[in-house]
């Protein structure tokens, strides 16, 4: 399946240096049908050490990651909502992704001009949370309008939608995202089809940089401010320092380790927003392994066995017949698929059966 995550952030915070970090860790587009060919899209692999140990034990000949696309979108500034700076193109981008990541600038700089004058990051992410905030009140209320009139004729879909609507405005015209409206199953479906920016799953990307004085170190009132509302939102965040990643992409797997105590950064913050975006968006990894290919298969949560197959061949799911699971912990102790299924380690499942995050799978259909 195809999934997206748009980064997004005011200028002179690090969005194209993280970018450019997350393109040197690409992966090649054509494995990826679902993936468009253009330079403001990276599609960059899920680190997963269980499909590397796979891959060597079936001494496959291809190995292919999961993926997640990163779209590069150009800075916001204030007054987006109203056209400013590339305005409503900017916005657009962002619709057509499926979770945002909004870089958020962590360190003074004085070579580095912040748009504000000053380095303040929970002001930050006020100024592009209410653009899009606004964007999102612009496109419901002109919707709600539009939609009370000709639900009046009585329609089930239109009538859901308004009610969905009458819910949403308020929310936005306090100035509040529409995720935090509360929603049930059907109201999430209708909601969706309104494109709404603000009900795209949010990370904020805190971007240090090594050698300045970051927010966080510093533990003054901006980063109490910050994690204040990190903690009281509840929003999923992440560590990097995109400039020392973008540096590190051109240096050998030997050496990388060295040049991370040397320059403080002991984490791969690639590593973990790609795997932070992976979980933001509710998804696991199935796996499959031979001497042709060893892959991972990006589902989303909760997807039974025939859901699954569709990831690999519509006739998988359309003419399923059971599907062959193991661990992928299990495969590897065994040493092989032929040495699991003579221990009797390999279940047979049926279409009931709900994936779990690692199964290794082989589909049988009609």
């Amino acid at each position: 399946m195809a999934l997206s995550i748009g980064i997004v952030g005011l200028p002179n915070v690090g969005k194209s240096t993280l970018f450019n970090a997350l393109t040197r860790k690409g992966v090649p587009a054509e494995n990826y049908p679902f993936c468009t060919i253009d330079p403001s899209v990276g599609i960059v692999a899920v680190p997963d050490h269980r499909l590397d140990r796979l891959a060597d034990m079936s001494h496959s000949e291809k190995k292919v990651p999961a993926a997640v696309e990163f779209v590069d979108i150009a800075g916001l500034v204030k007054g987006a909502s109203e056209g400013e700076g590339l305005g409503n193109q900017f916005l657009q981008h962002i619709r057509e992704t499926d979770a945002i990541a909004e870089v958020v600038r962590m360190f003074d700089d004085e070579d580095v001009h912040h748009v504000a004058g000053q380095v303040d990051p929970r002001h930050d992410i006020e100024i592009i949370d209410m653009e899009l905030v606004l964007a999102d009140l612009q496109v419901a209320e002109k919707r709600l309008e539009r939609v009370e009139r000709d639900a009046k004729g009585g329609d089930k879909d239109l009538v859901a939608e308004r009610d969905v609507l009458r819910k949403l405005v308020p929310v936005l015209q306090t100035g509040k995202p529409a995720r935090t409206v509360a929603l049930d199953e059907g109201e999430k479906l209708v909601a969706k089809g309104l494109h709404l920016l603000t009900m795209k799953p949010i990370l904020y990307v805190l971007n240090r940089k090594s050698g300045n004085v970051n927010v966080d170190a510093e533990q003054g009132e901006r980063w109490r401010e910050l994690k204040e509302f990190l903690d009281s939102s509840g929003a999923g965040y992440v560590f990097v320092d995109a400039g020392v990643e973008n540096e590190l992409s051109d240096v050998g797997n030997d050496e990388r380790a060295d040049f991370r105590r040397e320059l403080g950064v002991v984490d791969d913050g690639i590593d973990a927003l790609i795997k932070a975006g992976y979980a933001l968006l509710d998804l696991i990894s199935f796996l499959t392994t031979g001497e042709k290919e060893s892959r991972a298969w990006t589902i989303p949560r909760g997807a039974t066995a025939p859901e699954a197959g569709a990831a690999i061949h519509s006739d998988f799911r359309d003419k399923f017949i059971r599907a062959e699971v193991i661990a992928w912990d299990v495969l590897l102790a065994a040493g092989s698929w032929g040495k699991a299924r003579e221990r009797g380690l390999v279940r047979s499942e049926g279409k009931e059966y709900v994936m779990q995050d690692g199964d290794v799978v082989e589909f049988r259909h009609s």
